[in-house]
């Protein structure tokens, strides 16, 4: 087993220099004297898909761009061919889409003698199924608006003393936690593996990814992480670089970290919830109104409200896997209808009262495995929705909103298939991010939803195998 011990050294911290440009990107290559950068993007499911770059390569990349195969929007999280979609496929043979670098979203990887590396995005045509293009373009209909989003995201993951060829010996089954029992915010156990704590701490400050808050949740192994707030896009790439890095640090330890929505029937889900909040053109926050009740103005009453009626319809955006509907049952910290309430983390949507510069509305439903661009344009798409139509809210929920019955229209869909269909037929979803996209996202949701589909549980061997 594992033990607590020095191997989890943290790192010096080299945070990135603020948005730098293509010709500062030059310069710090050059300059440093790198033969390569590292390079990634997103696929579908928010992995990130990159390799190394030579310097030369990388220079002639900044400027005119280069060219990576489209199959990173064609497959599965499993590298399994999708045999639905439109935008590429057998059909297209698969030809190469355009990528552009962004070098405003460079970071040195400390692990690997501070290396350059860098976001990326698809270009041209390919932008329409591209999720982080999709994300920027719901925060350019904001600007359009006079808005700007200020968004923070908080995971929830389990830690394991197993290595990747280890959960595959076993199946995935009698798993030794990194830590046992329920023992959150615990001191204890913090300080026993500090020295992975400050790996984790001291890594993500290098990658300008700076972690608010770090502890203990309730459950066998499971940490939670606060990232601080940031501006829209960059908060999405600070979501995805923590999610690869944690699970990087996690394996050069030889450990595992998992973000899976639920992992197990005997433990709570994993969450990935938003706090979100909107400026106006001079940067103001808009969301505060201290005579409102609730600390609420008229735009956060409108954006909450839109959030809450589109939620059934985006949900395939939102719970974007098959075990993310395992997670959204009642007692278990998840919410399971289109639900708003005030401090009350029993509703999807919960409104936070703190004054002008902290009023704000977490994103409660959001599970930790969904990938953070296409989850953020989902939530900010339906909030600015809300106030293009000048929605209302009716009342908050008060109490445990597990144990009350609420209208119809705010039933979710129970499975991903059903999430998808409501999805494909949303005139709003397509009006807000494009009929390409939703054809092509929603395919790959049932794409997941049929390969789910072609499997025999566990479940259903132990209820059917010898007495049906």
């Amino acid at each position: 087993m594992a033990q607590p011990s020095s191997r989890a050294a943290a790192p010096r911290a080299t945070a990135a220099a603020p948005r730098f440009t293509a010709a500062d990107a030059r310069k710090l290559v050059q300059d440093g004297g790198y033969n390569h950068v590292k390079v990634a993007l997103t696929d579908v499911d928010g992995i990130l898909r990159g390799k190394y770059m030579s310097r030369e390569k990388f220079f002639s990349a900044l400027e005119k761009g280069f060219a990576f195969c489209d199959v990173i929007v064609g497959w599965d999280n499993n590298d399994q061919l999708y045999d639905n979609t439109r935008y590429t496929g057998w059909h297209t043979a698969y030809p190469d889409a355009p990528v552009r670098i962004l070098p405003e979203t460079m970071r040195r990887l400390p692990f690997e003698n501070d290396l350059p590396f860098f976001l990326c995005e698809l270009a041209d045509q390919a932008e329409a199924v591209c999720p982080r293009a999709m994300l920027r373009r719901m925060l350019d209909k904001a600007a359009g608006m006079g808005f700007g989003l200020k968004a923070a995201f908080e995971y929830e993951f389990f830690m394991f003393d197993e290595t990747p060829h280890s959960v595959r010996e076993k199946n995935y089954r009698n798993l030794t936690s990194l830590t046992p029992g329920f023992f959150g915010y615990s001191v204890l156990r913090n300080s026993v593996w500090a020295d992975l704590y400050h790996e984790l701490l001291g890594t993500m400050q290098a990658l300008d990814c700076e972690i608010e808050g770090l502890h203990t949740e309730t459950g066998p192994g499971v940490l939670e992480a606060a990232i601080a707030v940031d501006d829209g896009l960059a908060a999405a790439d600070k979501a995805t670089i923590f999610k690869t890095f944690t699970k990087v640090i996690a394996q050069r330890n030889n450990l595992m970290a998992t973000f899976m929505s639920k992992w197990s029937n005997a433990w709570p889900g994993q969450s990935g919830h938003i706090h979100m909040s909107l400026l106006d053109a001079k940067g103001k926050p808009v969301f505060h109104d201290p005579k409102d009740p609730n600390e609420m103005s008229a735009t956060m009453r409108h954006f909450v409200a839109g959030q809450q009626a589109l939620l059934p319809e985006f949900l395939a955006m939102v719970a974007q896997t098959v075990n993310a509907y395992s997670r959204l049952i009642p007692g278990y910290w998840a919410p399971t209808s289109s639900t708003w309430g005030v401090e009350n983390r029993t509703t999807a949507l919960r409104v936070i009262k703190g004054g002008p510069k902290s009023q704000r509305v977490e994103f409660r439903i959001a599970a930790a495995d969904a990938n953070p661009y296409i989850i953020l344009a989902a939530a900010l798409g339906a909030g600015l929705w809300g106030i293009e139509n000048k929605l209302e809210l009716g009342a908050p929920v008060k109490g445990n909103a597990y144990d009350k019955t609420f209208p119809r229209k705010t039933e979710l869909p129970r499975t991903l298939w059903d999430a998808a269909q409501r999805l494909k037929t949303s005139k709003t979803a397509r009006s807000l991010f494009g009929d390409d996209w939703v054809e092509h996202f929603a395919a790959t949701r049932e794409w997941e939803e049929r390969e789910f589909r072609k499997h025999i549980t566990d479940w259903e061997l132990a209820r059917y195998f010898e007495i049906i």
